[in-house]
């Protein structure tokens, strides 16, 4: 299994999980559909999940000037999925903390 590899806990996730109550987002690994990871997320969380929408970012290439010159690099693509849940469940990514 282990499709997931971490959830995305950022700003614009965040107010969407506070407006819609039932969408939660996570990293994921770029080869796993969206049945594979309903079932991990159903297994993992113990929650029923309704839909799950995917999106795949490609990396971008970034350079920074410094004083030994240009440093060139490249971030790492990656795939998020954002799941919808049934009506009244939740899940909380800070209960083990």
């Amino acid at each position: 299994m282990a499709y997931i590899i971490k959830p995305l806990v950022t700003e614009k996730m965040t107010n969407l999980s506070e407006k819609e109550n039932n969408k939660f987002g996570f990293i994921v690994n770029p080869k796993a559909n969206k049945i594979e990871l309903k079932k991990e997320i159903e297994a993992k969380y113990n929650v029923n999940v309704v839909a799950i929408n995917t999106m795949r970012y490609a990396g971008k290439s970034k350079q920074r000037y410094t004083r030994a010159g240009i440093i060139k690099g490249r971030t790492d693509a990656f795939k998020k999925c954002v799941v919808t849940l049934k009506e009244g469940e939740t899940i909380d990514f800070f209960s083990n903390i």
